[in-house]
């Protein structure tokens, strides 16, 4: 396998510290070539520092030599001090940095000085904290501004859930979780993994362990769709419980409900079932998956195998059993093949109508009927007449 790199760095917000002092980091979610999606957090003196060694790695292409030779993009000094306004105002300019940085030349963009800055740190994932002192505060960037880096609003503060049960983490990027724990959500996946933190600890946590603080049904959900998407199985998957399917690489199937477990339920010919949302790629979409990629990481677990369970709410998530999805499913197909039937039959109709004057039979005359005998001797001539005597 080649040397790792960085596809993409997503800028997602800041967090104000008050440990050892008050102080600001940058979360960025650094997106590698193995698919592997981590977050890492920076304050902005390490970021200005790690750019100007870039710049003395590159002269030519820091502009040093000949201005016009410039394609490593600016980034203004730090300020005296930094507060929370100018923290804010340069996400901005950050974001559009770092989009500018991963698309530079392969010998800048894949050098080791950017693949070792980038890399997750031991304080990334446990930062140095004091139990007696509040917890940070997170801000998110919202998602409007990613798409229109030049207008950056106020800041939205994470969402709060709750564990429902004990989770025992499986890898070294995932966190363990005890029933009652109350998480902030940094990044909902819909593979059905999220990343979450907790006081000093941060990891990836199955969405299907949490949550929400106001009841439980989460307003996220998407509604059934019926009609389908198309997706292809990037990943065959062999059905453990009744309900789920069993497909290989390659098959074609449509998606009818997205859920935030990361178990969809999808619809191959007239069966319906649950599939990991993970092992799947829309079609028509360009194949960036990495098989290593998808085994480094295995399907989330189900809220339905969950054991244990402590909900703070009274009444359950609404669930969609198996057979009202087969049902309307069905339903949906019997109605589109009708559909189909009589707009073929409309069209057969609207043919035969049409059809040109040319391609119709023509109509025969009719045969006149024989003269009687008493009319030939009258009007007709001798040599006529004579032949009927």
């Amino acid at each position: 396998m080649g040397d790792a790199f960085i596809r993409h760095i997503e800028l997602l917000g800041y967090e104000k510290r008050f440990f050892p002092s008050q102080h600001y980091v940058y979360m960025f979610l650094v997106k590698w070539n193995d698919l592997s999606e981590k977050v890492v957090y920076r304050r902005f003196t390490e970021i200005y520092e790690f750019h100007k060694a870039l710049k003395e790695m590159f002269p030519i292409e820091s502009g040093d030599i000949n201005i016009e030779n410039r394609i490593i993009p600016h980034l203004p000094a730090p300020k005296w001090f930094d507060g929370q306004r100018s923290t804010e105002n340069r996400q901005g300019t950050l974001a559009e940095y770092c989009y500018s940085l991963v698309n530079l030349p392969h010998k800048i963009s894949r050098c080791l000085h950017v693949v070792n800055f980038f890399k997750v740190r031991h304080d990334d994932m446990n930062p140095v904290t004091d139990s007696q002192i509040k917890k940070p505060e997170v801000f998110l960037l919202p998602k409007d501004s990613q798409k229109n880096l030049t207008d950056i609003t106020g800041p939205i503060v994470l969402q709060t859930y709750r564990a429902i049960a004990d989770y025992e983490k499986s890898s070294t990027s995932e966190m363990a979780l005890k029933a009652g724990d109350m998480v902030d959500v940094v990044e909902k996946n819909e593979n059905g993994w999220w990343f979450c933190q907790m006081k000093n600890k941060r990891g990836w946590v199955p969405a299907a362990y949490l949550e929400p603080m106001d009841g439980p049904d989460e307003s996220e959900e998407q509604e059934p769709n019926y009609a389908g998407e198309a997706y292809v199985v990037q990943k065959s998957y062999t059905a453990v419980e009744e309900d789920e399917l069993t497909l290989k690489e390659g098959d074609t199937i449509e998606v009818i409900h997205k859920l935030l477990d990361g178990w969809w339920v999808i619809r191959k010919d007239e069966t319906t079932g649950y599939y990991p949302s993970m092992y799947l790629q829309k079609a028509g979409e360009l194949n960036t998956s990495v098989k290593s990629g998808l085994r480094n990481r295995g399907a989330p677990p189900r809220r339905s195998t969950i054991r244990n369970v402590k909900s703070i709410h009274k009444q359950g998530r609404k669930q969609i059993s198996q057979e009202t999805y087969r049902r309307n499913s069905k339903k949906y197909i019997q109605n589109q093949r009708k559909m189909r039937a009589n707009s073929h039959n409309k069209a057969n109709v609207i043919i035969e109508k049409n059809e040109p004057e040319d391609n119709k039979p023509k109509a025969q005359p009719a045969v006149p009927p024989r003269p009687s005998k008493d009319l030939i001797l009258n009007r007709c001539t001798e040599s006529t007449w004579r032949k009927i005597l």
